[in-house]
C-alpha cells in the first residue's frame, strides 16, 4: 500500500482491487458463472453484427441500432470482466490509475451514471424510435429513417454519452487520493474510488445525480411517449391476426428494454434498502449486474429474429458439409 499522509495531496501510480472481501477462498469458484457469461456475452455479441453483415434481409434500421446496442455491451465486458478473472483466478489485483479511471468511464455502476449507461440508454430510446415509424407511418420508414440519419443518431447517441460523463471523469482525475490506494471492490467502482478521494466531492455528486435523473427521467419518458402511440395504431387493426403479428415485432425491443432497466431499478432499490446486507453481497450483485445486459441481448433477438436463426443455420450447415 503507498505511504499517504494528511500533508502529501498526489494520485497513486496503481490502485488495488481486492476483489470479494471475505471471500477470497472462493474467487476460483465464483469466476465460473462469471467466465461462462462473459463467455456467452462475448460470443453472442460478435455474432449479431456478423449474422447482420451477411444477410441483406437484416439491413434495416432496427439490426443497425441492435449493432451499435451490442458493441456498446462489447465494451463494457471488455473494460471490466477481464481485469476481474484476472483477480479472481492470479490474485492480480493491482490496477493503473488511468486504468482504472477508464473503468469508471465506460462501466455501469449500482449509484451513478456513465458513459455506457448513457449511451445505451440512447441505443434503447432510437430502437423505440424505429419501432415507431415502422408501425405508425410504415410508407415514410425508408424515407425517415435512411442509413445518413441511422448513422447521425449513434453519433448523437454516443455524443452524448461521452459529453455527459467526460466532466466527471476530468474532475477525478484531479481529485487528490490521500487516503490509501485500496479499494476493497473486483472493480473500480464509483463510490468506492470515491471514498479514497480527499476532497469536496459535493459539486461532482450533484452533477452526477442531474445526468441521472435527466437520462432515466427522459429517455424512458420517449418510450413511453412511443408505446403509447404504437398502441394506439395496433389497436385500430382491424383483426386480431393483424394486432398479434404487428405487436410481435415489438417484443424483442420491450425484451431488450426490460434486460436494461430492470438490473437498473433493482440495482438501486438494492443501494436504498439493503445498507444492513454485507458488502460482499452488493459486490457480487454490482458484478452481475455489468453481465445481464450484454448476455441477454444477443439471446433475445437471436430467439425472437427468424432471419437470425436461418443465417445461423445455413452457416453451420455449411461447415457442416
Amino acid at each position: 500500500m503507498l505511504d499517504f499522509n494528511t500533508t502529501d495531496f498526489t494520485n497513486p501510480s496503481t490502485f488495488i482491487l481486492l476483489g470479494i472481501p471475505g471471500l477470497e477462498a472462493a474467487h476460483v469458484w465464483i469466476s465460473i458463472p462469471f467466465c461462462t457469461m462473459y463467455a456467452i456475452a462475448i460470443l453472442g455479441n460478435f455474432t449479431i453484427p456478423f449474422i447482420v453483415k451477411r444477410e441483406p434481409s437484416l439491413h434495416r434500421p432496427m439490426y443497425y441500432f441492435l449493432c451499435m446496442l451490442v458493441v456498446t455491451d462489447l465494451v463494457l465486458s471488455t473494460f471490466t470482466l477481464p481485469k476481474m478473472l484476472s483477480i479472481f483466478w492470479f490474485n492480480s489485483k493491482e490496477i493503473n490509475f488511468s486504468a482504472c479511471l477508464t473503468q469508471m468511464y465506460y462501466k455501469r455502476t449500482q449509484h451513478y451514471i456513465h458513459c455506457f449507461l448513457v449511451t445505451e440508454s440512447g441505443i434503447v430510446m432510437a430502437m423505440a424510435l424505429d419501432r415507431y415509424v415502422a408501425i405508425c407511418d410504415p410508407l415514410r420508414h425508408s424515407v425517415i429513417l435512411t442509413n445518413s440519419i441511422v448513422v447521425k443518431i449513434g453519433m448523437g447517441v454516443l455524443l452524448r454519452g461521452s459529453i455527459l460523463v467526460l466532466p466527471y471523469i476530468l474532475v477525478a482525475r484531479q481529485w487528490p487520493y490521500c487516503r490509501t490506494n485500496i479499494i476493497p471492490h473486483s472493480y473500480c467502482e464509483h463510490m468506492a474510488v470515491v471514498k479514497l478521494a480527499c476532497a469536496e466531492i459535493h459539486v461532482s455528486n450533484y452533477y452526477s445525480l442531474s445526468v441521472v435523473f435527466c437520462v432515466f427521467g427522459l429517455d424512458p419518458f420517449f418510450i413511453a411517449v412511443s408505446y403509447t402511440q404504437i398502441l394506439r395504431a395496433i389497436f385500430s387493426l382491424p383483426t386480431k391476426d393483424a394486432r398479434l403479428k404487428t405487436f410481435g415485432t415489438c417484443i424483442s425491443h420491450l425484451c431488450a428494454i426490460l434486460a436494461f432497466y430492470i438490473p437498473c431499478l433493482f440495482s438501486a432499490l438494492m443501494y436504498r434498502f439493503g445498507k444492513n446486507m454485507a458488502s460482499r453481497f452488493h459486490i457480487i450483485i454490482a458484478s452481475i449486474y455489468l453481465l445481464i445486459p450484454p448476455m441477454l441481448n444477443p439471446i433475445i433477438y437471436g430467439v425472437r429474429t427468424k432471419q437470425i436463426q436461418d443465417r445461423l443455420l445455413r452457416l453451420f450447415t455449411h461447415k457442416g458439409t
